[in-house]
């Protein structure tokens, strides 16, 4: 009985069947993945962005707020005001889906597996 002459039979149909399958169709192979989840990377620029734009919001509003008590004549109060209530809104909706994301989380946390 030869072993050796075995284990390369088997070796060379191993080849074989490796270079069929290299020759499949590309209709027929199984596509590639992607190489990172690009979904959580998204979401965290979009809510870093959201954050971003509040702050803007809330120094533009401390810019005229302060120009108004400053006298500048070019701001009036009702600019001021708006900028305010402009930041004021963007700030409690931030509120809002924060409260939203961690009753969520909270959720999914408590879910049995």
């Amino acid at each position: 009985m030869n072993i050796q002459g075995q284990g390369h039979s088997l070796y060379q149909e191993l080849q074989s069947l490796a270079s069929q399958v290299q020759s499949v169709p590309s209709e027929f192979s199984i596509p590639a993945l992607p190489e990172q989840n690009t979904s959580q990377s998204d979401f965290s620029a979009m809510l870093k962005g959201a954050l971003d734009k509040v702050n803007g919001l809330q120094g533009e509003s401390r810019q005229l707020s302060t120009a108004v008590e400053m006298g500048d004549p070019k701001v009036s109060l009702a600019q001021a005001m708006l900028a305010g209530q402009k930041a004021s809104l963007a700030f409690e909706a931030t509120v809002q889906v924060r409260t939203k994301l961690v009753e969520a989380y909270k959720e999914i946390m408590s879910m049995p597996v």
